[in-house]
């Protein structure tokens, strides 16, 4: 994953949609799908940009697991 920020501890950092396609193995198209049905990881928007926190990833991917 390549963050946007590198000064920040790594659960601060954001990831582009791009890295986060890459480390989930999804495409982009269905990030842009899981924001608009107020699925998947919480983001944040910068500007126009979409972000997501490493910790918010972290937590959502936590909360997937099944038993």
């Amino acid at each position: 994953m390549h963050s946007t920020t590198t000064d920040l501890p790594e659960t601060e950092q954001l990831l582009t949609p791009d890295d986060l396609s890459e480390h989930l193995g999804v495409p982009v198209s269905t990030l842009a799908n899981w924001r608009y049905l107020h699925r998947g990881p919480v983001y944040v928007r910068v500007g126009r940009h979409v972000r997501y926190r490493v910790e918010d990833v972290l937590a959502w991917t936590n909360a997937q697991r099944r038993p």
